[in-house]
């Protein structure tokens, strides 16, 4: 099997960061549109390969829209995914020094380990983790607005990280050294 890319519109990511993750059940925005899967991928500016994979995709997704969706030309109020976290985020250390996009879709993205097992437990893959994306970028045209947007496909999990949002994993919460309550035993 090759991972070989012939479509000038999709990328693999390197290593990022998962954000806002949605990748287990479909979300909806406001609550009245429609559900999908979703993922917000913080890419550090230190990848630069990465990066440059992106531009070239959404440079390409723009030709598209130009041919299929504006008419022949690029319009001037274009909407583009690859944002950057120091100017739209200062206050958040997660978007420091890196890059980041969304990527939705209706459909589930496949999600696997570095061995390339599927992954099934939900818990494993979380926002905060390091993950490989699958993205297809695209250009729409909707109500007025224009612009390249990005299509989840997959997701390869890396490695562990810290959990965002404030959650904490359960095994991180409990000691190992617990005795139990000696009292517990008069209780049952």
């Amino acid at each position: 099997m090759s991972n070989v890319n012939n479509h000038p519109t999709k990328v693999i990511t390197g290593k990022c960061r998962l954000s806002y993750a949605h990748v287990w059940e479909p979300s909806s925005i406001d609550g009245t549109s429609e559900p999908k899967y979703g993922a917000c991928i913080i890419i550090p500016k230190s990848d630069k390969e990465t990066i440059k994979k992106i531009r070239a995709a959404v440079d390409a997704a723009v030709q598209e829209g130009v041919k299929s969706k504006w008419r022949g030309k690029k319009p001037s109020n274009l909407k583009l995914p690859l944002r950057d976290g120091d100017e739209e985020r200062p206050d958040d250390e997660v978007f420091a020094n890196s890059y980041f996009f969304n990527a939705n879709s209706k459909n589930a993205p496949g999600i696997i380990d570095l061995a390339k097992h599927e992954i099934m437990d939900t818990s494993e893959v979380y926002s905060g983790c390091y993950c490989r994306f699958s993205v297809n970028f695209y250009p729409f045209s909707t109500s007025g607005n224009n612009g390249v947007a990005a299509g989840l496909n997959n997701i390869q999990k890396v490695a562990d990280g810290e959990p965002l949002g404030g959650r904490s994993r359960a095994e991180d919460d409990f000691d190992d050294d617990y005795e139990g309550d000696e009292d517990f035993d008069d209780l049952v």
